[in-house]
């Protein structure tokens, strides 16, 4: 049974004999690692999901800035 990516990580480097031979035959040990493995997709998926926002966000603020401005010149122009 090959060990899952998420588990060679430099946390676990030192113990990554272990890992691999309680993750074949401890289905307690695999259970908890498999858990560990879809909670660290999705803690990744929810950081690229929240990176993508800033940059939708800094887009707008960056284009709100501009209007602002736009609008500041004709207020100034029509006085």
């Amino acid at each position: 049974m090959a060990l899952p990516e998420e588990l060679l990580n430099i946390k676990f480097a030192e113990y990554i004999a272990d890992l691999k031979a309680l993750y074949s035959y401890d289905e307690n040990f695999k259970a908890v690692c498999d858990d560990y493995c879809r909670t660290k997709k999705k803690c990744e998926k929810a950081a690229e999901k929240v990176r993508r926002h800033l940059a939708d966000q800094l887009e707008y603020q960056t284009l709100m800035y501009e209007i602002e401005e736009e609008i500041l010149i004709y207020l100034i122009r029509r006085i």
